[in-house]
Parts: structure tokens; C-alpha cells; sequence
């Protein structure tokens, strides 16, 4: 969802990197599933592209925990 979220609002990693103090290093690893974001950057990637942590995770607005469990 990071990179749509990146490309809708038309910024590369380096603008978001520089704009939230998360490097382009970390970036990179994120998607290459080389790392797992720690939530406090998760946290700071969704206030930068104003969506919630379950858009940010999950790709959807609605989403309802309950189901998760099951």
C-alpha cells in the first residue's frame, strides 16, 4: 500500500524519506521484505499520507478487526 500511496500523491522514496526522517535505506528494505517497519515509522508514513495504520497495512478504510481473529 506504500508505494500506491506514494505514487498517487506522485513523491519518490527520496521526498517521502527527507519530508519524514525515515531513510530511503529503510524504505527500501520495507518493501524488499528485508525489514518490518517498527510501528512508530508505520505510524509516521500514515499521518504523512493522512490515511489510518489499517489503510497504511491493509489497503482498506473498513476493515473489521473481528475478522482478523478468525
Amino acid at each position: 500500500m506504500y508505494a500506491d500511496l506514494r505514487d498517487q500523491h506522485k513523491l519518490t522514496d527520496y521526498r517521502v524519506a527527507k519530508d519524514t526522517g525515515i531513510s530511503t535505506s529503510t524504505l527500501t528494505n520495507w518493501k524488499h521484505g528485508r525489514y518490518t517497519p517498527k510501528a512508530n515509522k508505520l505510524k509516521i508514513l500514515a499521518d504523512y499520507f493522512g490515511v489510518s495504520l489499517e489503510t497504511l497495512l491493509y489497503g482498506e478504510e473498513d476493515i473489521n478487526v473481528k475478522n482478523l481473529s478468525k
